[in-house]
């Protein structure tokens, strides 16, 4: 499980966020800090993998706080969680290493995409004592897609999308991968109708008793 810590100031939207966390596999809060100053305290103490944090937060800001955490050698990643939009904020978040930027308000699928994919790091060379190069280019250079995406589809979440697959027991339902990916079933049609389209599915009506045929989906075996 990956141990989180919360870092905001508002407590409804840390208990939000809290219940946001609850619904994505994987994942495990550790604690809810309402300043900066009582999260680096918590990290010194907590083993802790990942922290949610805001930078508009009372006292110590939160890029200052991750600016902190970088100084003290902590061994945790950040995603910053905040209202912030200018790029100053952005391009110092990044240089300090957050490995996500989410700009309140957002959605749920958002913030589970950004776990997800953080995950799938954390699986992919975190818990490795060695990799190789291609261990390294599966994280950090997007996984081939054999036609461009259509418009209104996104990469990040294609990726999120082709992990959870790789996971899954196959056949699959639509139901089973949105338990699987945290990602809405609305969305997900889009996606595997892409997939279906580029080849990298297939899809098959199953027949029940009653009631309406039920998808289920198979990667595509290369003859």
């Amino acid at each position: 499980m990956i141990k989180v810590l919360i870092v905001e100031d508002d407590p409804m939207v840390a208990e939000l966020n809290r219940r946001y966390l609850a619904n994505i596999e994987g994942f495990r809060l550790k604690g809810i800090a309402d300043n900066c100053n009582q999260a680096l305290r918590i990290l010194e103490t907590e083993d802790i993998d990942l922290v949610l944090v805001d930078i508009f937060m009372p006292g110590m800001n939160g890029l200052e706080m991750l600016a902190k955490i970088r100084e003290a050698g902590h061994g945790v990643d950040v995603i910053m969680v905040t209202a912030a939009r200018d790029t100053d904020s952005v391009k110092k978040a990044l240089r300090l290493g957050a490995v996500d930027y989410l700009i309140k308000p957002f959605e749920f699928e958002r913030l589970s995409i950004a776990l997800q994919q953080y995950r799938v790091r954390v699986e992919g060379i975190h818990r490795r004592e060695t990799v190789c190069q291609r261990d390294i280019d599966t994280q950090f250079l997007e996984r081939p897609v054999k036609c461009n995406l259509p418009k209104g589809l996104d990469k990040n979440t294609l990726q999120v999308i082709r992990a959870a697959i790789d996971k899954i027991a196959v056949p699959f339902t639509i139901e089973e991968l949105a338990k699987q990916a945290g990602i809405s079933r609305v969305t997900l049609r889009k996606y595997l109708d892409h997939l279906v389209d580029s080849g990298m599915l297939t899809v098959e009506l199953v027949y029940g008793s009653i009631g309406r045929p039920v998808s289920r989906y198979l990667p595509h075996q290369a003859e």
